[in-house]
C-alpha cells in the first residue's frame, strides 16, 4: 500500500511538472484548465483526476457498489408510492410497513393496530356502587348526579347521540390525569408504578367507542358546537380538580363511569325492545373487539358497556388507594384492564 501511495506522488509531481513547465502565461492556462476538469470530473465520477490517476475513496470501507444503495432504495420507495392517495415525502425514509390481518388481507386502520385490539370482558360486576363514605365522596357523587340532570334533559331518548356526549367527556379524565403523572414523574425523577400508562390506556379506549359511536350516529352542528362547548369547560374545569385533588378526581370519575354503564344499559334495553334499530356494528367496532363479522348494534352496545364498568373499578380503585394516604406509584397500575 505504502509504495503504492509513493509511486502515485511521484508520478503525479512528473505530470505536474510536464504540464505546468517553465512557461509563465500558457503553463498557467493550461493548469487552470486541468484543475477545472479535475473537479468536473470529480462531480461526475465521484473521483478527482491527479495526473492520470483517478482517486476513489480510499478512506471508505464501503465497496463502491454500495454507494448507489441509498438513491436506489428511494427509487423504489417512489415506486411504491405509485398508484397510492398518499401525500408523504420519502426524504426522511419513514415509511409504515404493510400491516395484515391474520386471514392476510390488508389492515385498513391507522387510528390502532392490531396487537391494540382485544375481546372484552363482558362477564365483569356491572351493578358494583361505591357507596360514599365521606364528605368528598358524598360531594362527587352528588355532582355527577346534577350534571346528569341538563344531560337527560336535553338527549332525552336519543340514546346514540347521548353515547357520542358522554364518550366526549369520558376521555378526558385519563388524558388529563396521565398528563399529570408524566410531568410529576419528570419534575420529582420518580417513576409511576405503571398509572401513567393505564390512565393513557383508558383515554385512548374511550376516544375509540367515540370513534365507534360517530360511525352510528351522525351529529347535527348544534350537538358538534356543543360537544365543543362542554370539552372546553370540561377539561379546564378537570384540570383544577386534578391538581388540587386527584382522590376527588379519580372518585368522580369512578362515579362517572357507573353513570355510564347505566345509560349503555338504558341503550340496550332500547334495542331489545325494538325502539332502536339493531342495525350491523361497524367495521372499526368488528376489528377493535374483535367482534364476529355478523356482529350487530347490541353486540357494539354490550362490549362498550363492559368497558366502562372496568373504568368504574380502575378510577374507585385508584381514589382508595390515595384515600389510605399513599401515592399510586406505590400500587401496581391495572395496564390493559380494559
Amino acid at each position: 500500500m505504502n509504495r503504492f501511495v509513493l509511486r502515485s506522488v511521484k508520478q503525479c509531481l512528473v505530470n505536474g511538472q510536464r504540464y505546468y513547465g517553465s512557461g509563465g502565461g500558457g503553463g498557467m492556462v493550461y493548469g487552470s484548465a486541468l484543475v477545472g476538469r479535475s473537479v468536473h470530473l470529480s462531480g461526475q465520477r465521484n473521483g478527482v483526476m491527479f495526473g492520470g490517476f483517478e482517486w476513489r475513496r480510499m478512506m471508505s470501507s464501503a465497496p463502491a457498489s454500495m454507494e448507489k444503495a441509498p438513491s436506489e432504495k428511494k427509487e423504489q420507495e417512489k415506486e411504491e408510492m405509485k398508484g397510492k392517495d398518499v401525500v408523504a415525502s420519502s426524504y426522511w425514509g419513514i415509511s409504515r410497513p404493510t400491516i395484515t390481518r391474520e386471514d392476510g388481507t390488508v389492515w385498513p386502520w391507522n387510528c390502532f393496530m392490531p396487537w391494540e385490539t382485544y375481546k372484552a370482558d363482558v362477564s365483569i360486576d356491572l351493578k358494583k356502587h361505591h357507596v360514599p363514605k365521606n364528605f368528598l365522596d358524598k360531594l362527587a357523587y352528588k355532582t355527577v348526579k346534577f350534571l346528569r340532570i341538563p344531560v337527560d334533559l336535553f338527549f332525552q331518548r336519543r340514546y346514540g347521540c347521548h353515547a357520542m356526549m358522554l364518550e366526549t367527556v369520558a376521555a378526558v379524565p385519563g388524558m388529563v390525569g396521565g398528563m399529570l403523572l408524566h410531568l410529576k414523574s419528570l419534575r420529582k425523577f420518580q417513576q409511576s408504578g405503571g398509572w401513567i400508562k393505564a390512565l393513557l390506556e383508558e383515554a385512548e379506549n374511550e376516544r375509540m367507542h367515540l370513534m365507534t359511536i360517530v360511525e352510528l350516529v351522525k351529529p347535527k352542528w348544534y350537538e358538534r358546537l356543543l360537544v365543543l362547548a362542554v370539552q372546553g369547560v370540561f377539561f379546564n374545569g378537570f384540570f383544577v380538580l386534578y391538581l388540587s385533588s386527584p382522590k376527588l378526581a379519580h372518585r368522580f370519575v369512578g362515579y362517572l363511569e357507573e353513570e355510564a354503564v347505566f345509560s349503555y344499559t338504558e341503550y340496550l334495553e332500547s334495542i331489545e325492545s325494538g325502539e332502536t334499530e339493531n342495525v350491523p356494528a361497524p367495521a372499526i367496532a368488528i376489528d377493535y373487539w374483535r367482534l364476529p363479522k355478523d356482529a350487530r348494534l347490541k353486540d357494539v352496545i354490550t362490549v362498550i358497556r363492559a368497558d366502562e364498568a372496568h373504568h368504574r373499578d380502575i378510577n374507585h380503585f385508584a381514589s382508595d388507594i390515595q384515600f389510605q394516604g399513599k401515592e399510586l406509584r406505590e400500587a401496581p397500575a391495572p395496564i390493559g384492564y380494559h
